[in-house]
């Protein structure tokens, strides 16, 4: 599994399914060399997957995250080796402990300590059989992980992390914690719009942005980066501040996105998820930006 070229990190659900595979399939062609799906109460991913890497000849597709949550253990586990066996190995499971208000009070769980929850699961993950043809080699599993102890057990229990809504600085301390060898796949929200003024009504308008900084688990994430208390406030446009939203929101011409996916980099990140936002808040793929930050070479 080679990650060494940019991803994208894509919210599909404005979108067919015959729509989606053609979107993928356009992905591929474009050289980025994976497609990152969330799990937020649309698509089952792994079903998305399962016709996007049927359809696709080289693209990896992976999960940004899904939620512990929403399945068990064993069916987590099963899900990974039937996507990785009938892939030939193009599937990355990316997993995480989401936050109490999806847990609780859309999913109806009893929402635990995020370390202790996580590390709970993974001792059953690890624990379940498969009973069916396994995947020529051991699939990957990769961690929503933000703050340290989550780091320190993406690094101890699994093959790396997924960070979400995070700097450059963020990157290069995950990557001091995780060591030189496990994956370090880094999201990175991008608006393609030189005018300043103009890219950050867009960001502050995307719902990626306003529901994102709403949830405590991003919300502390970024307290711990830097920011403080007086950050997030009601009465700031979009209840936060410029210097937040510029941090986790590339913003500008195509130099500019390239500038900042190449800092992740430079900072330790084996692969960077770009995350268009769409500047009229649609759900539908921005080409033009998708086109502009496609792998050079």
């Amino acid at each position: 599994m080679d990650l060494r070229a940019t991803g994208l990190w894509f919210y599909p659900d404005g979108l067919t399914s015959d729509e989606c595979v053609a979107f993928a399939r356009r992905v591929e062609s474009l050289g980025y060399s994976a497609l990152w799906l969330p799990e937020a109460g649309g698509r089952d991913p792994f079903v998305l997957a399962a016709r996007l890497l049927d359809h696709t000849s080289r693209l990896v597709v992976a999960t940004g995250v899904a939620n512990v949550y929403a399945r068990d253990a064993m069916a987590m586990k099963a899900a990974q080796h039937t996507l990785a066996e009938q892939s030939g190995g193009r599937f990355l499971l990316g997993i995480g402990i989401s936050h109490r208000l999806l847990v609780e009070d859309v999913r109806g769980h009893v929402y635990g300590r995020p370390v202790s929850a996580m590390k709970a699961y993974l001792d059953r993950f690890e624990a379940a059989s498969f009973g069916a043809t396994p995947p020529p080699e051991r699939p990957p599993v990769v961690l929503a992980a933000l703050g340290p102890r989550m780091l320190e057990l993406a690094r101890d229990r699994a093959d790396g992390a997924h960070p979400y809504m995070v700097t450059p600085e963020h990157t290069r301390g995950a990557r001091a914690i995780l060591g030189p060898d496990r994956l370090l796949c880094t999201e990175q929200k991008v608006v393609l719009e030189p005018d300043r003024a103009r890219a950050l009504a867009i960001a502050r308008g995307s719902a990626a942005i306003s529901m994102g900084l709403t949830l405590p688990n991003y919300r502390n994430s970024l307290i711990r980066q830097g920011f403080d208390e007086s950050d997030f406030d009601a009465s700031l446009p979009g209840g936060v501040s410029e210097r937040v939203v510029e941090a986790v929101v590339a913003m500008g011409d195509a130099a500019a996105l390239r500038a900042r996916v190449d800092a992740h980099a430079s900072a330790g990140a084996t692969h960077v998820c770009v995350h268009p936002l769409h500047p009229e808040g649609s759900s539908v793929p921005h080409w033009p930006t998708i086109e502009a930050l496609a792998p050079r070479g």
